[in-house]
């Protein structure tokens, strides 16, 4: 969609094209739109397409029958090409390259497992981009390089600028008079620097991210304008929206939003992002640096208000002496005593529950239950030390961190200790699994497109994820299936590409497959229908 103060919202591309790429299966980064220009990946065949003016797409890129994908494109200054990143599925396996859209497409960088955010600087001259290797993932470490554009186009003079094993660097970035910004969590925490006379300078520093984990590409949670910077920073479940200027301190704009996801852009000197709070759906809005705000899409659905729960943010002792952290969302009516609880295992495995409305939380809310979302130990928002304590634990620590969260809110009594449920999806799915075999905590279970088996996950999963498990499993991680005694539902895409539909078959559980479903449940008939099978599940007679 395109959006213009005189024209409002335009419908860009002509019937039978879909903005999506499919590199690393997330995709993300499928389009690159200028004044005049718009070049973007199409669903269906992964080609790159250009459109001037209005007019109807050109193919940049060849055919490939989808085995080429494409993503996080950039415009090469002053020669009307693109820069991307390129993923390529031969038999031989799977390559990874950054590469120059023009004639042919040419390889640029090569050699490392996984590269993004390939950033020219503003004369062209120079580019900067992200790499790393398995077994680590990007929010593990990676690395900052900068290289010279040479007349044909060749990197030279490559060098390492930030980044390592222990390290995490993301979004390069470069200001309009050419100095090269990035985010680093080498304080612990993911800030904003700037790369100046060879050292990274502080730009927003404090104890907040200010990224998100880069599931996917194009994320941008920071723009530069002039002589300011504005910048989502995140503590926990809570997203807000800062400013700073040049010498002056960060400022936080009072806005209505509590979650803003991570794709920043700037219009004509004032920043777009979608933003979202507990009583609002997600809106795509025009802010200005005094807090003025404009919604371009807002919300063709009344919501009651008054109906809406509040969820409530809080921290919880784990059995090992540590801390995590959840949301409490009471049922929208009292009852005569503590109300059954449904505990949510959010997916990622690195994820976390942002602070904002959610439509699967006030269904089981309205129905009289209790939500808890637990932010287990391994999720974002909380530094790098929290963000890493699922290293060798995934399947116990995530596990045990919900089942304490519910025997907590037991305690205080918001929750029935005879009602308490477990849901959870992809790697939250798999947390679901773990908590029914190793903990007595939970009744029922419900896994949406689960991970089952660690190792089966690990050969059969895209190459992004392969080697994921490796930092993450723990001793006892697999032991999860002749474990399972309380009754475990399982949902299903049969086109789900990310976790195989027959590691699901392999469990004593009930099945239900969703046909023409990927990993992600988007038809509004199979929600509705799978909302409907959630329910009655957790409400088993006896339970």
């Amino acid at each position: 969609m395109r959006w213009t103060a005189a024209d409002g919202r335009q419908d860009v591309l002509p019937e039978g094209f879909h903005v999506a790429s499919y590199v690393h299966e997330y995709g993300g980064g499928a389009y690159l739109a200028t004044e005049r220009d718009l070049w973007f990946c199409n669903a269906d065949d992964q080609r790159v397409y250009h459109v001037r003016d209005g007019g109807h797409p050109v193919p940049v890129t060849p055919a490939s029958s989808g085995s080429w994908r494409y993503a996080d494109l950039r415009l090469l200054p002053g020669t009307g090409e693109l820069v991307c990143v390129r993923e390529r599925h031969e038999e031989n396996g799977v390559h990874n390259e950054l590469v120059v859209l023009s004639a042919e497409p040419s390889i640029i960088a090569s050699g490392e497992d996984f590269s993004m955010s390939p950033e020219p600087s503003p004369d062209g001259k120079q580019l900067a981009w992200i790499s790393w290797n398995a077994p680590l993932m990007p929010w593990d470490g990676s690395r900052l390089w900068l290289a010279d554009i040479g007349p044909d186009g060749a990197l030279t003079g490559t060098r390492l600028i930030a980044g390592g094993d222990e390290e995490s660097v993301c979004q390069p970035r470069w200001s309009d008079d050419g100095v090269l910004h990035f985010v680093s969590d080498r304080s612990g925490w993911w800030n904003l620097y700037a790369w100046r006379d060879g050292h990274a300078e502080p730009v927003i520093t404090g104890e907040f991210e200010v990224a998100a984990a880069p599931w996917e590409f194009g994320y941008r949670t920071y723009v530069l304008q002039g002589d300011q910077v504005m910048a989502v920073i995140q503590q926990g479940p809570l997203h807000s929206l800062v400013v700073k200027r040049s010498g002056g301190g960060v400022e936080r704009l009072a806005l209505p939003y509590t979650s803003i996801k991570p794709y920043l852009a700037v219009v004509g000197g004032k920043v777009a992002f979608i933003g979202s709070s507990p009583t609002q759906l997600p809106t795509v809005v025009l802010a200005e640096a005094s807090g003025a705000v404009h919604e371009l899409t807002p919300a063709d659905v009344t919501l009651d208000q008054a109906s809406l729960v509040r969820p409530e943010p809080f921290t919880f002792g784990t059995r090992d002496g540590g801390e995590a952290h959840g949301l409490y969302h009471p049922p929208s009516e009292g009852s005569d005593g503590p109300p059954p609880l449904l505990v949510r295992a959010h997916p990622g495995p690195t994820a976390n529950w942002p602070l904002r409305l959610d439509l699967h939380a006030q269904y089981f809310t309205s129905r009289g239950f209790a939500v808890v979302d637990v932010d287990y130990r391994g999720s974002t928002g909380y530094g790098r030390a929290y963000r890493l304590g699922l290293r060798h634990g995934w399947g116990t620590v995530d596990a045990t961190d919900c089942a304490d969260a519910a025997r907590h809110l037991v305690s205080v009594g918001r929750a029935d200790p005879g009602r308490v449920a477990i849901w959870g999806a992809s790697a939250g799915g798999y947390t679901v699994l773990r908590a029914l075999a190793i903990t007595d905590v939970f009744a029922v279970g419900i896994a949406r497109s689960a991970v089952v088996d660690l190792e089966s996950w690990s050969r059969a999963t895209p190459k992004f994820q392969a080697h994921h498990a490796e930092l993450l499993r723990g001793e006892l991680s697999g032991e999860s299936k002749a474990a399972i005694r309380r009754p475990l539902l399982l949902i299903h895409g049969d086109e789900d590409r990310v976790t195989p539909l027959e590691q699901a078959r392999s469990l004593n559980a009930r099945l239900v497959v969703i046909p023409g479903a990927g990993h992600t449940l988007r038809r509004p008939a199979d929600i509705r229908h799978v909302l409907r099978v959630e329910l009655e599940h957790v409400l088993l007679p006896g339970i």
